[in-house]
């Protein structure tokens, strides 16, 4: 490896014959100082991958600019050179960061063997980082899959907002990835030693969400028999992502707030306050601003939380990644079935571009591992997949090509097709409201929201395909 070296000494003689020494017989990029502080400034100013110092210098002594140098890069390598060698300055100089410690006067052979021992080290140093970053590139978008110009756009994004603190909040239908997203953050971020801690505030009912998110005391309600520990403490110096924030209740709205603005909250039945260190992670498939001119959304949570914006596009705004997505998934699901399928046909792929994806990504996951486990040959064909943009007809399905199946594979295709028709028509007729249709229908509301997202319908467009057609 050829480095860049940087020399300090009071005497420019002996800056002389160090550089001529590694100049005749290296290829390394020399430079030198003789006042410690302007050495600072050229350090500070561009990379170095070796120090060379001496010890006793006017201004700043050799172990303070040590301190100093690792201080502003601790991966740089120093070496340490005096005429007044101890063996109490040598352990101090080491104790405090220096890669080595050369006496003067000193060998030409033992500098050179020194520095290159150095490069050996840097060098390695280098092939780890890059050996790390490639795979936190690809642990973090293993999933985040896309070349269109969009998607390079998100990446790019990730990677500049990951190491700051600000909060983020990640819009887009459901399936289309926001989970990814923050994950991916947090994978980039300066606490991804810590936990990321994932809250579905749809999931969990509201009379548990509060002791779920903060915890609660022994005796704070019935059944709270012992002490439990909320989540907002389990994430304390990680993350905690807020999935489907838009539907918390204007209560919980404000007890995140003051968590959000403070730092703060207290566990249910408690008069303690506790402190929370974390990075906030907000996703919604809603509208917030819609929400709260219906003032079902507080504004200032939404300012609070709209530091850093992640829109994601729908799967029909990136219809040049469905091939690239469906050979991933292809690979995914033959590898977790262990089946020896290569390859879509041409026909199923042109079903697959043709096919509306109403789910987005999460749609065209299903899809593929549905047609994985159907499939039996080393080709996934159109016959496989069931796409479900075809209107399921009973009668004309239990044909030859239906009954290939085992019953269970057709019992639960059956299935699926009919929560998905039954679902959808629902909430077509409660103009969306999921708290409606699930009246109705005599579930409950949560139950609901389980069926609609492992059948991938979306809420919101519905809604909005209500809107238009009251408008009509």
């Amino acid at each position: 490896m050829v480095g860049k070296i940087l020399v300090i000494d009071d005497e420019k003689d002996m800056l002389l014959l160090i550089e001529r020494i590694i100049t005749d017989e290296t290829a390394h990029e020399v430079t030198t100082e003789s006042d410690p502080v302007k050495a600072l400034e050229l350090f500070e100013s561009q990379p170095f991958d070796l120090v060379i110092s001496d010890l006793k210098m006017p201004k700043i002594g050799g172990i303070a600019l040590l301190e100093k140098i690792k201080k502003m890069n601790p991966k740089v390598s120093v070496i340490m050179m005096t005429a007044y060698a101890t063996i109490d300055t040598a352990v101090e100089a080491t104790r405090k960061g220096a890669h080595d410690y050369i006496s003067k006067p000193f060998k030409r052979e033992r500098i050179l063997v020194t520095i290159e021992q150095v490069m050996k080290w840097q060098k390695m140093l280098k092939e780890n980082d890059t050996l790390r970053e490639a795979l936190a590139d690809q642990n973090c978008f293993s999933s985040l899959i896309g070349s269109t110009p969009v998607m390079k756009e998100i990446f790019e994004r990730i990677r500049q907002v990951s190491p700051t603190m600000g909060t983020v909040l990640i819009t887009g239908a459901s399936g289309t990835g926001k989970e990814l997203v923050a994950k991916a953050i947090h994978r980039h971020s300066q606490r991804c030693t810590r936990k990321l801690i994932t809250i579905n505030c749809t999931a969990i009912p509201e009379n548990v969400l509060e002791s779920e998110l903060f915890g609660h005391i022994k005796g704070a309600f019935t059944g709270a028999w012992k002490d439990k520990k909320g989540l907002v403490e389990e994430a304390h110096e990680g993350t905690l992502f807020l999935d489907e924030i838009g539907d918390l209740s204007l209560l919980m709205q404000t007890k995140l707030l003051r968590l959000l603005q403070e730092g703060e909250y207290k566990p249910v039945g408690s008069v303690t306050t506790k402190k929370a260190d974390l990075r906030f992670i907000a996703a919604t498939n809603c509208n917030l601003k819609t929400a709260i001119k219906e003032k079902t959304f507080r504004e200032d949570l939404y300012y609070r939380l709209n530091v850093i914006n992640f829109e994601l596009p729908s799967l029909n705004e990136r219809k040049q990644d469905i091939p690239i997505l469906s050979h991933h998934f292809l690979k995914k699901y033959a590898r977790l079935y262990q089946k020896d399928i290569r390859e879509i046909s041409p026909e199923a792929m042109q079903a697959i571009m043709s096919n509306d994806f109403p789910g987005n990504v999460r749609e065209l996951e299903n899809t593929i591992e549905r047609g994985v486990i159907y499939c039996r040959t080393q080709m996934l064909e159109v016959k496989d997949l069931f796409l479900e943009n075809e209107d399921i007809d009973l009668q004309s399905d239990l044909s030859s090509d239906f009954t290939r199946l085992t019953f269970h594979e057709a019992k639960d295709r059956v299935t699926h097709m009919f929560h998905k028709q039954y679902i959808e028509s629902l909430l077509r007729e409660n103009a969306g409201n999921v708290s409606k249709a699930a009246e109705k229908a005599g579930i409950k509301r949560q139950y609901l929201h389980r069926l609609m997202k492992d059948v991938d319908i979306d809420g919101n467009s519905i809604r909005s395909l209500s809107g238009q057609n009251k408008k009509k």
